[in-house]
């Protein structure tokens, strides 16, 4: 999903976390939500939503009957120590699901976090919302995929709990999840794609 500039239609700046889930259960549209501010979230073009499409279904396919199970970007993600609410385009949980006060729509326990970026989102992912999500106690990886050419970055947690990168450049390589143990070649997150469109 795409961000777009805070949503001030509501008539006041600040909300409370309990205001904004209640107007995002009778909402349309998506927001997320941060220190009281709600963000308005738009949706992405043909090749963002082809490369999240490709991801989830292999994923689907890796890991069915196994313990971690991967989430589209209808799963809200909740990290409560610094109150962001947000819905990244592919999760992973493994184990149980927790969620806030038990109520099966904001998740706690993500272990990968796969962001497919725009144009428009880049910057935000790679930096601030980074940022954010290592607040997550249980995130071990996070991954974001370009929409505009062949190229995925891939932070890992190691045993030092310190983050490092790998890159993948090309439609030969195959992305590794260390977290799931699984591959994925990136021709197939790629297929369908017409690179340069975007």
């Amino acid at each position: 999903m795409e961000l777009r500039e805070p949503a001030v239609a509501y008539g006041k700046q600040k909300f409370t976390i309990e205001e904004y889930l209640a107007m995002e259960e009778a909402a349309t549209e998506k927001h997320e939500y941060y220190k009281g501010e709600i963000f308005a979230m738009s949706g992405a073009k043909l090749p963002h939503n082809i490369i999240s499409r490709n991801l989830l279904i292999g994923l689907g396919i890796k890991l069915n009957g196994k313990k971690c199970q991967p989430f589209g970007s209808d799963q809200r993600i909740h990290i409560e120590v610094n109150t962001l609410f947000t819905y990244p385009d592919i999760s992973i949980i493994c184990g149980a699901p927790e969620t806030l006060n038990n109520d099966d729509l904001n998740v706690l326990n993500p272990a990968v976090i796969i962001e497919v970026l725009s144009p428009s989102t880049r910057n935000y992912d790679r930096g601030e919302k980074f940022k954010l999500y290592r607040d997550i106690l249980t995130l071990k990886e996070y991954i974001l995929v370009d929409s505009e050419s062949i190229h995925i970055e891939i932070f890992r947690l190691n045993a030092s709990n310190h983050w490092e990168l790998e890159e993948y450049n090309a439609a030969e390589k195959m992305l590794y999840i260390k977290t799931i143990n699984e591959n994925i070649a990136l021709a197939d997150i790629y297929a369908g794609v017409q690179l340069g469109s975007v």
